[in-house]
């Protein structure tokens, strides 16, 4: 089962994501796709894990979550832009290359017997980006997010921490 989350930044996606897999499970996990660029994105990663309380199994993991055996389990991933970054940024910013390693994963995933409750963002909505890789970048965004919908039983759009149930 795959839930899709996605809207803009500070759309309510995260809270929702987590009142849902609380809903799901009493022992959810929490899988963090971002590396800790600097300072400031490691407070943002104290802020998240406060977030949560001794409920929840928190796995960090950039790339690869489909080694980890998810049977049985509520996953969230939070969130698919980060990990997305880290496969445009390891392949150079090639996003062909990163678009085929993420939909592998994403497929990989899908195997398992596990539910899983996917946010992501709509950077195509926002300010057009002024150079070239972030323009490559939001297209790649999109590629994978369509790709992610087609796959998820459900998808969701937070507005103002609201839901839209799309799918």
């Amino acid at each position: 089962m795959i839930y899709y989350i996605t809207g803009g930044a500070r759309s309510g996606k995260s809270a929702y994501a987590q009142s849902l897999a609380l809903q799901l499970s009493n022992h959810p996990i929490y899988l963090a796709t971002a590396r800790n660029w600097d300072a400031d994105f490691n407070e943002r990663i104290k802020r998240h894990q406060a977030d949560r309380d001794e409920r929840w199994e928190n796995i960090e993991e950039e790339k690869h979550p489909s080694k980890i055996d998810f049977s049985n389990r509520v996953v969230v991933i939070d969130c698919v832009t980060l990990w997305l970054t880290n496969f445009y940024v390891d392949c150079k910013y090639n996003i062909e290359e990163a678009l085929t390693e993420i939909k592998s994963e994403i497929d990989l995933l899908s195997t398992q017997s596990a539910t899983f409750i996917i946010i992501s963002n709509e950077l195509g909505m926002g300010l057009h980006a002024d150079t070239e890789s972030g323009r490559k970048f939001t297209d790649l965004q999109g590629w994978t997010n369509q790709f992610i919908a087609q796959k998820a039983n459900e998808a969701i759009f937070m507005v103002s921490g609201l839901p839209i149930v799309l799918k």
